[in-house]
């Protein structure tokens, strides 16, 4: 457990209890669901890979998601990142390090990084505070300023899913002081949502073009298709 089972208020049905997500809210709103292997897609057959998977393999060796990005996941997510809901950070990390106890253990964690203008306008990367009690709990190190986004672009829920992969084309870069940190490294990327994966699979090719042995994608929240 990364946070400590104080009385309070759930952060969704508002009742009193241990935790900032209550167990009732846990059971009916974070089930276990299959998932493709690749992409985190939910499946609903027991088929590990969906189709898009299987004819266009991502530059990922895995893809583990802790939920779907539906209520009440996406108005905490919300909070979260654009309100400074920093009161969610250990509850939602939770729901991460759940989700990759059977992920096969890399060596280092990579928080996706944001551009210096959203992160000055934030004042804080949302996946990084994910990371970070994840790395804690794991004995990982979480390496900060070494996977770096090298210039700024439209926001990637705006866009349609070939728009994406074009906009963050060229976005990231491995700081090139630090590839000695990566190469025969196996890494996992964290992110807080994924949508097309078109921002998780360019940082995919980018870390293994520096060098990377592998590239695993630890994601709280994916949107369903």
């Amino acid at each position: 457990m990364l946070s400590g089972l104080l009385q309070g208020q759930c952060a969704v049905c508002r009742a009193w209890g241990k935790g900032r997500i209550c167990e009732s809210c846990l059971t009916l709103y974070a089930p276990v669901r299959p998932r493709c292997t690749c992409c985190g897609l939910s499946l609903a057959s027991g088929r590990p890979i969906c189709g898009r998977c299987l004819t266009e393999a991502p530059p990922l060796t895995a893809t583990h998601v802790a939920v779907d990005y539906a209520f009440p996941w996406d108005a905490l997510l919300q909070r979260f990142k654009f309100h400074a809901g920093l009161e969610l950070q250990q509850a939602l990390a939770e729901r991460l390090l759940n989700a990759v106890q059977g992920a096969e253990q890399p060596d280092l964690l990579l928080p996706v990084p944001l551009s210096d203008r959203h992160l000055r306008e934030r004042g804080y990367n949302q996946a990084q505070l994910l990371a970070e009690p994840l790395a804690r709990h794991l004995a990982l190190p979480c390496l900060t300023g070494c996977l770096l986004r090298v210039r700024d672009s439209a926001q990637q829920a705006r866009l349609e899913r070939a728009a994406r992969i074009r906009n963050v084309k060229g976005v990231f870069a491995v700081d090139p002081p630090r590839i000695a940190e990566l190469r025969g490294r196996h890494v996992a990327v964290v992110d807080d949502v994924m949508t097309s994966g078109a921002t998780l699979y360019e940082t995919g090719r980018v870390l293994l073009a520096a060098g990377a042995a592998s590239v695993q994608a630890w994601v709280l929240a994916r949107t369903p298709e």
